[in-house]
């Protein structure tokens, strides 16, 4: 049910129920219970982290190039994985601002800002917010996305990246997948925070925060700057045995799963009930409020250095306080 108070409401044109609730995992003491449950509202029904598991599962068994062609860096095989990101990365975000923000289907319901994206800005390239994500998007985005996973892919064929199969360890090759999840909200964190070191921020970081009022183009709507730091979770994989599915999922989840969880809503309704989660507030927070909630919900780095905006009044009021 959603709740609103006077100033929330006044901030928001629809609030979910708060305080926002991060993974449990990290909680003391440990609630092995709240654990499980949230394991399977995240792993068990449909949402976005299985998306980006099928994506990964298509694009390795039928669009992913041999590992012959691999060894040596040809035109042909580059051009594969960069077409078929782009493909995916513009089909789901594609999908998602057509059923949301052209068609309406669902209207307001469940949309944290009330008001539609910029059509006339001068602040957006192109005077339309849409459009200059989707430039950004499309092309940095898709470019970096595409040359992180070319690097592993090739040196892996080299030896340089340890690999795992489903035989071997098929408790590890499972358990991975939501590792994959917890490492992205670390090194999310920390390169977040560097983005928002005012250097670094006017060069860069600023071009994302264009976006006050997020639509699923702004998800990785970045400068090159920061798609060069936001992919580098990327390289993890030349250090934890990894197979190729693990490293596309991780692809996917940091393209395709910016998309879905900047979507501006907080969930799909099918037949007047929500059942598919997709934007969270707790990083819609960031976007309204900026010095807040550099991580995600999956891990407790803002809570631990005090950056963590949990949706109350009481927050915006401690958040506004704080320098950067």
């Amino acid at each position: 049910m959603a709740t609103v108070t006077s100033n929330r409401g006044a901030q928001f044109h629809y609030t979910p129920e708060v305080p926002v609730k991060l993974n449990p995992l990290f909680d003391w003491p440990p609630n092995l219970i709240e654990y499980a449950k949230w394991l399977v509202n995240s792993w068990l029904k449909f949402s976005g982290y299985l998306l980006c598991v099928l994506l990964a599962a298509i694009a390795y068994f039928a669009f992913h190039p041999s590992q012959a062609a691999m060894t040596s860096l040809s035109l042909g095989w580059i051009a594969q994985i960069w077409l078929r990101n782009l493909v995916i990365v513009f089909s789901v975000a594609g999908l998602l601002h057509l059923y949301f923000c052209m068609l309406k289907k669902q209207g307001r319901e469940l949309k944290y800002e009330g008001r539609d994206q910029d059509r006339n800005s001068k602040t957006h390239d192109f005077g339309n917010q849409v459009l200059d994500n989707m430039f950004w998007t499309l092309g940095s985005g898709v470019f970096f996305l595409s040359a992180y996973e070319v690097l592993y892919f090739w040196l892996s064929t080299k030896g340089y990246a340890p690999t795992l199969t489903f035989a071997e360890n098929p408790i590890w090759f499972i358990v991975l997948f939501p590792l994959i999840t917890i490492w992205s909200s670390i090194h999310f964190y920390w390169v977040h925070r560097l983005l928002h070191w005012p250097p670094l921020y006017r060069v860069a970081h600023a071009l994302h925060h264009r976006n006050v009022n997020i639509g699923p183009w702004s998800g990785i709507s970045m400068h090159p700057i920061e798609h060069v730091l936001y992919f580098s979770t990327l390289l993890i994989h030349f250090v934890i045995a990894s197979h190729p599915i693990h490293v596309l999922f991780h692809v996917y989840f940091q393209s395709v799963g910016a998309a879905i969880s900047h979507t501006g809503f907080e969930g799909l309704k099918i037949r007047g009930k929500k059942r598919v989660e997709l934007g969270t507030f707790f990083h819609q927070l960031h976007h309204k409020h900026f010095k807040c909630n550099y991580g995600n919900i999956e891990s407790p780095w803002d809570r631990w250095f005090g950056s963590y905006h949990d949706g109350t009044d009481a927050a915006t009021k401690r958040i506004r306080k704080r320098k950067w």
